[in-house]
């Protein structure tokens, strides 16, 4: 009720929020706003939503409804397919990285887009209290402090410009991402007419049967993103390949034939796997036990979901072998407690012997 008569009376201001660093898959800072916060969060994107839904081209794939990952992948066999006329002719793709994106996204550009397509002034009102928030005024630490002597200084919300930067960590910076990067989306499907173009938050894919005309193509891509939008690609992020080596998408390495599962997550998997074993070791469960302590039956839940977790992004794959070979090498223990499912070992059920 206080939050709703903040947002009426128009006084809410952002909170305090949680600032720690992950390492996986590289280091990175992370401000999480409060649960008070994100419940404005969701209203605003629920609020600006609809209207970019009907601008947003198709394959635009990160923080939308009915897109994701396994959207992305299952579009690009097809680009691959199509571009190659049926594996018959060489395709060639593009990957591009825009360097530094979340900290070096502008504000002010952001928030001109919105207003130029949102004519409600309460919603601008709140757009603006939380694009331009600075959360490095108003925060706890959590974790770690060493961690974040590992992230660079152009990768951090401390070292950049009062008008640059959105936290990572939050949905609205995930639905701001969209807006922004859509104006490159438009460039390259109107402006340029780049039939097989995919984008995952700041990961630009793009297939043609021309290398050449690839590279047309990133030169004026980065043109008007230096222009337009004050970012540009990373120099050393660019990469120009046939189709046939396998292309590096999303958490998948996409061929014309066949999909694999990326090998860090393999081998994040194997890890854990080992130290779920280890601590069934510690506890001296290598035998089914008769007395479950609801402490131990929670270890057990956080496991099982763990592993079907895995499971379910290997099923978007061709991962049959892989998925018979985790279970029979790596589950150790975990055999006597976990049942494959189907005879795919497409996920794993509780063992009720």
């Amino acid at each position: 009720m206080e939050l709703e008569r903040e947002l009426t009376n128009k006084t809410f201001h952002p909170g305090r929020s949680i600032c720690f660093v992950v390492t996986e898959p590289k280091p990175r800072e992370i401000f999480a706003a409060d649960f008070r916060d994100r419940v404005v969060h969701h209203l605003l994107v629920g609020r600006l939503e609809p209207v970019w839904e009907k601008i947003f081209i198709h394959h635009s794939y990160a923080c939308r409804r009915q897109k994701g990952a396994h959207a992305a992948i299952r579009y690009l066999k097809k680009f691959i397919r199509q571009a190659s006329r049926d594996y018959s002719r060489p395709a060639y793709y593009l990957q591009l990285d825009i360097a530094g994106f979340f900290m070096s996204l502008n504000k002010k550009i952001l928030f001109a887009l919105i207003a130029k397509r949102v004519k409600s002034p309460d919603l601008l009102w709140l757009a603006e209290q939380i694009i331009f928030h600075d959360p490095t005024k108003n925060f706890h630490h959590k974790g770690d402090p060493g961690l974040y002597k590992l992230i660079p200084a152009h990768k951090t919300l401390f070292k950049v410009p009062a008008d640059q930067g959105l936290p990572i960590g939050n949905l609205t910076s995930q639905f701001f991402a969209n807006i922004y990067l859509n104006e490159l989306d438009q460039f390259a499907k109107h402006r340029l007419k780049i039939k097989y173009f995919s984008r995952y938050v700041d990961d630009v894919l793009i297939l043609h049967d021309n290398p050449e005309q690839l590279k047309i193509w990133r030169g004026q891509m980065d043109e008007f993103l230096k222009e337009k939008l004050q970012l540009s690609f990373h120099p050393l992020k660019t990469v120009l390949r046939p189709v046939d080596q396998g292309i590096n998408f999303v958490g998948f390495i996409v061929f014309p034939r066949h999909t694999l599962i990326r090998n860090r997550t393999v081998r994040k998997l194997k890890n854990k796997l080992w130290l779920f074993n280890q601590r069934l070791r510690s506890r001296d469960l290598i035998h089914p036990i008769r007395l479950w302590s609801p402490e131990l039956c929670g270890e057990f839940l956080k496991i099982l979901a763990t592993i079907n977790s895995y499971y379910g992004q290997f099923i978007h794959a061709d991962t049959f072998r892989l998925r018979r070979h985790l279970y029979e090498k790596h589950f150790v223990i975990l055999k006597i407690y976990l049942l494959p499912a189907d005879k795919d070992c497409s996920y794993f059920i509780w063992s009720n012997d």
